[in-house]
């Protein structure tokens, strides 16, 4: 397991009068309460499940197989995670909240922008908004399954807009492959051409807010040695 048992906290459930616990890390374990798929020794500190981990009392096999209808701690422990309660400190958890908090602000910067300028609100600005306006983040709930609910709030003190944009991009033949690469994964690359040449054409549809960021990506490859336009 590399899940360190002194930075572990305990997740717990009590099931039919039986209380059940796991050491788990703590924002890992949350994670995959979330509904993200990772190995078990990335989030499990150990193999037991103990009826009081404190004391080390391990739960019954017979207890575990009325609760949990197997004695396989893989699916106990996932259970747990899923259904049970998690441990953490006041500190954990401000600043699990802190770090997911900054996480929405910052997929909104990447998806929104500022209908006067068409530009990405930056990231703090966003989290001004979202403290003003007293958003509430959820640490069970996934980063961009809060968003909705958030731009709807903060667009009272904020104005925020999502659009899509088309961009054509050229560069040279020595630059192709790379840029080639960047633009597919930020975008949908909508038309795709190598020129006879060697020089590279394409059209890709990205979010508003990410104009910025594909240009400053474009130009720290090609030097700024290439070809844009917004075509909407």
């Amino acid at each position: 397991m590399s899940v360190s048992v002194e930075k572990s906290v305990i997740a717990r459930i009590t099931k039919f009068g039986n209380k059940f616990e796991i050491l788990v890390d703590p924002e890992k374990a949350l994670e995959v309460r979330s509904g993200k798929e990772m190995p078990e020794e990335d989030w499990l500190a150990t193999t037991e499940i103990y009826e009081d981990s404190h004391k080390g009392e391990r739960a019954s096999e017979e207890d575990l197989k009325k609760s949990f209808g197997t004695t396989n701690v893989s699916e106990i422990a996932k259970k747990i995670i899923t259904h049970g309660d998690i441990q953490l400190t006041t500190e954990q958890r401000r600043k699990m909240i802190e770090n997911k908090r900054k996480l929405v602000a910052t997929l909104i910067a990447r998806e929104g922008s500022d209908p006067k300028t068409g530009h990405p609100h930056p990231v703090e600005r966003i989290m001004n908004a979202m403290e003003e306006v007293n958003i509430k983040i959820e640490l069970g709930k996934k980063a961009d399954e809060q968003i909705e609910n958030v731009v709807k709030e903060i667009q009272r003190v904020l104005p925020i807009k999502f659009e899509k944009i088309e961009i054509s991009i050229k560069v040279g033949a020595k630059f192709g492959g790379k840029v080639a690469s960047v633009v597919r994964n930020v975008g949908r690359v909508k038309k795709e051409e190598w020129q006879g040449d060697g020089s590279y054409y394409c059209v890709i549809e990205i979010s508003a807010g990410l104009q910025d960021e594909l240009y400053d990506k474009i130009n720290g490859i090609t030097h700024g040695e290439n070809e844009t336009k917004l075509l909407n």
